[in-house]
């Protein structure tokens, strides 16, 4: 009987929440949200999504805030750097990708499409997924292929058939977000149907209250699972944490518990397609 090799699964932190509640101590500074991701790392993680934050925790275009934050998780950690050229609709195309300014950002999160958040929309033009798509190939940066609603992995399609998006890339699946996706699993199994067994693919969960839907993508054959407070302070109904690196310890535990192996950050680098 042939040996089964277990999967490597990356584990991905958003260490900074939007709006996060005691007992949760939100990293807010560089310095602060540095040594929050150098625990997740000792903790498991291996890919950090940041976002360009000045001092107050602010979202700012400025990168130097972004490159201090760097500096010092580069000094204690290997961890997997993903950037945003998400933010603020309000922000110019190039302030919402100044994290590709920075040499050091490994990966960038790539909206496929524009959708409704709540009682606002957040733009993601066509034109605009093509510019910040070129300027990863310009930076050699991975996008991540971020899919909020069904109509955005057609979208997705489409922008790899005509050369604007070109391999490597992977998919995340962001779940929960007011009038997207649904947090189910159902959701998954719909849209993983839809894409090539071949991309690597992950999940999101806005609002997470347990981590039964990351189980499920995992499941599934998800090669990357996400925490932080971005998405959610609680691991279990009721049960929120002080730290980020508690969600990514527990996470880990998960990823063992369902027969598979915590990703390296070497080996999520080999996953993902990063030279």
């Amino acid at each position: 009987m042939a040996a089964v090799i277990p999967r490597k699964i990356i584990i991905a932190v958003a260490p900074v929440g939007r709006s996060v509640t005691p007992p949760a101590v939100n990293p807010l500074t560089p310095r602060q949200v540095a040594d929050e991701v150098i625990r997740c790392a000792r903790a498991g993680a291996s890919m950090v999504h940041l976002h360009v934050r000045d001092a107050k925790g602010v979202q700012t275009e400025e990168i130097g805030p972004y490159s201090q934050t760097l500096d010092r998780i580069r000094a204690a950690a290997d961890i997997v750097i993903q950037g945003s050229t998400g933010g603020l609709t309000s922000l110019s195309l190039e302030e919402r990708c100044v994290a590709l300014n920075d040499p050091r950002t490994e990966v960038a999160s790539l909206n496929m499409g524009s959708v409704n958040f709540g009682e606002e929309v957040y733009i993601n033009r066509l034109p605009d997924i093509r510019y910040w798509a070129r300027r990863m190939r310009e930076t050699r940066t991975v996008p991540e292929l971020e899919i909020f609603d069904s109509g955005m992995l057609p979208a997705a399609r489409a922008l790899i058939a005509e050369g604007a998006i070109t391999p490597p890339y992977s998919i995340c699946f962001c779940l929960g977000f007011h009038w997207t996706l649904a947090p189910d699993p159902k959701s998954l199994f719909f849209m993983t149907s839809l894409m090539s067994a071949t991309v690597p693919w992950g999940v999101i969960h806005d609002g997470m209250e347990d981590f039964t839907l990351l189980a499920a993508a995992i499941g599934l054959g998800a090669s990357l699972v996400r925490v932080g407070f971005e998405d959610s302070i609680c691991w279990a109904p009721g049960r929120p944490v002080r730290r980020n690196a508690e969600l990514v310890r527990k996470l880990a535990a998960l990823v063992r518990l369902l027969g598979h192996e915590v990703a390296t950050p070497a080996e999520a680098r080999r996953i993902l397609g990063i030279a």
